[in-house]
């Protein structure tokens, strides 16, 4: 396994909105697209309290771009993301990272 870490740094007034977006639509798509994601989270101390954090488990990096190219290029997602964002984007820019569990780690 690896996991993929996802940080959205939301724009100023919308983690509210991106938050909500990813409850109410996002993790739908990605139930229909196989993508299972290990948990999200705010900063509750430390960091911005403007961002949200999320992990994936993906088998490989292979499958990481089956199923994110699959996500990205539905229609429905498409309109979806669209229309939650005509007041504008919901965040500036994503912070990304591949992680690779050690071999003492709880997540394998």
């Amino acid at each position: 396994m690896i996991y993929e870490l996802r940080i959205y740094h939301a724009s100023p007034g919308k983690l509210p909105a991106l938050i909500k977006r990813f409850d109410t639509i996002t993790l739908k798509m990605w139930e229909k697209h196989g993508i299972r994601q290990v948990g999200f989270w705010t900063a509750y101390i430390g960091g911005s309290n403007n961002d949200l954090y999320y992990l994936l488990e993906w088998e490989d990096l292979r499958e990481r771009q089956q199923k994110w190219d699959a996500f990205m290029s539905d229609p429905e997602w498409i309109n979806a993301r669209a229309e939650t964002e005509v007041g504008g984007p919901l965040y500036t820019h994503i912070t990304n990272t591949i992680l690779k569990p050690t071999s003492f780690s709880n997540l394998k």
